[in-house]
């Protein structure tokens, strides 16, 4: 009797859990999903700043005289980061300075001429080699006239002869210096000492050019994030070596990794929030401003353990509203709401 009673209840029991379990499945199919998961898209995201981070180091290398920020100091683009130990490129600076310096001189020379004195000086030379070799011409006459008379002897009349042609030599070059002296300068050498200038002016400011390399001054107005290299130690030039890493950080962005499933329903302009743990419930709102065109690998891993790493992803960028005081780098869960869209400005 006990064993057909206990029967009978097993069996109302198993009923009615089945029929519980249709009923429920029954509700479950005829009631669609909530409307706001079917209108948000959620992601994983990273906070970055508007221009990302930005590696600043050295064009040349040398050692670090001095660096003049610290991390979290604020920063204007153009300020003067860091600067290297220069004192041989300003050596350089002053030679090339001096060279073109030099070669100015010279084309004023050529400008200007001979001073007055010197040709003044030569004009004189000139005249008084006319004198000897009119005295000389004057004697070598008379000479002639007295060995054809028989007064001298033949070696009498030629040592007349020779000083009449030294005469006449002293007095063709005294001729031409101030002719030298007294002409414009031609344009050939005019052309040379130009050329002699440009040079000189193109290796001042090669020279100046590379002075200017060792001060390391800040690419934007912003943030710094990170002093890699302290004063004294040896830098090389390139982005592996950063002396610090900077950011413009007058926006906040966060990159989303939006799953290849969910392309086609995010657009820009549309609104989206993100949330971190470490701020409990608070909404951090924003909009998308970029969507990627090109699907790539995972950004961001949540490291929980039913995670697809092999998914393909689209990048996607959301603005933050009003400047959130978010630390670079921090992951955020994002959503982003596929139903509304910011109006077209």
């Amino acid at each position: 009797m006990n064993t057909r009673l206990y029967l009978l209840v097993g069996a109302v029991l198993l009923s009615a859990c089945g029929q519980n379990q249709t009923q429920k499945a029954a509700n479950g199919a005829a009631q669609p999903a909530p409307k706001h998961l079917e209108d948000t898209v959620a992601a994983a995201g990273r906070i970055e700043p508007v221009s990302e981070e930005i590696k600043v180091g050295s064009e040349i290398p040398g050692r670090l005289k001095e660096v003049r920020v610290e991390e979290g100091a604020r920063i204007q683009r153009g300020q003067i980061i860091a600067v290297l130990d220069n004192s041989d490129y300003q050596a350089r600076v002053e030679e090339a300075r001096a060279e073109l310096h030099l070669r100015q001189a010279e084309l004023e020379r050529l400008d200007n001429g001979s001073r007055s004195q010197e040709r003044q000086e030569a004009l004189a030379a000139t005249r008084e080699a006319q004198a000897v070799l009119t005295n000389a011409l004057a004697e070598k006459e008379r000479r002639d006239r007295l060995f054809k008379s028989g007064d001298i002897s033949r070696a009498d009349d030629e040592q007349a002869d020779r000083e009449y042609q030294v005469a006449k030599a002293r007095n063709d070059e005294a001729r031409e210096h101030y002719s030298l002296v007294d002409a414009a300068p031609r344009t050939d050498d005019v052309a040379r000492a130009k050329a002699a200038i440009e040079l000189a002016q193109a290796q001042l400011n090669e020279a100046g050019a590379r002075l200017a390399k060792t001060i390391i001054r800040s690419p934007v107005t912003g943030i710094v994030l990170r002093k890699n290299r302290r004063a004294g130690e040896s830098v090389v030039e390139g982005p592996d070596a950063p002396i610090v890493t900077v950011a413009d950080d007058s926006a906040i962005r966060v990159r989303v990794d939006v799953d290849e499933s969910d392309v086609g329903r995010v657009h820009e302009g549309q609104r989206a929030y993100v949330t971190a743990d470490t701020y409990g419930d608070t909404k951090f709102w924003g909009h998308v401003v970029r969507v990627g065109k090109v699907l790539g690998p995972k950004n961001i891993y949540t490291d929980a353990p039913t995670e697809h790493v092999d998914t393909k992803i689209l990048e996607t960028l959301v603005e933050l509203d009003d400047h959130p005081n978010l630390p670079d780098g921090l992951r955020v869960d994002s959503y982003i709401l596929t139903g509304k869209k910011e109006p077209a400005k």
